[in-house]
C-alpha cells in the first residue's frame, strides 16, 4: 500500500517546500520564497515566466515534475 505524504493543505504545502529545497539542491531552480498567511501559503519562484503567486498544489506539481525529469 502506498503511503501518502500529505493529507491536508498544510502537509501538502510542507511537501511542496521539501520538493522545492530538493530542486534547489539539484540546481533546477535558483530559489523560491513562501509567503505565509493565516489561511494559505503562496509560493514565488524567481526568474520564472510567471511572476504570479503559486498555490501549494501548483508548486507541488511543478517541483515534482522538475525533480522527476532530472532523474534524481
Amino acid at each position: 500500500m502506498n503511503k501518502y505524504r500529505f493529507h491536508d493543505g498544510l502537509t501538502l504545502a510542507e511537501e511542496a517546500e521539501k520538493l522545492g529545497k530538493k530542486a534547489i539542491a539539484l540546481g533546477l531552480i535558483p530559489g523560491f520564497s513562501v509567503h505565509l498567511f493565516a489561511d494559505c501559503w503562496q509560493f514565488y519562484i524567481p526568474n520564472e515566466k510567471e511572476s504570479e503567486p503559486l498555490t501549494p498544489e501548483q508548486v507541488y506539481l511543478h517541483f515534482k515534475k522538475l525533480v522527476e525529469q532530472s532523474g534524481k
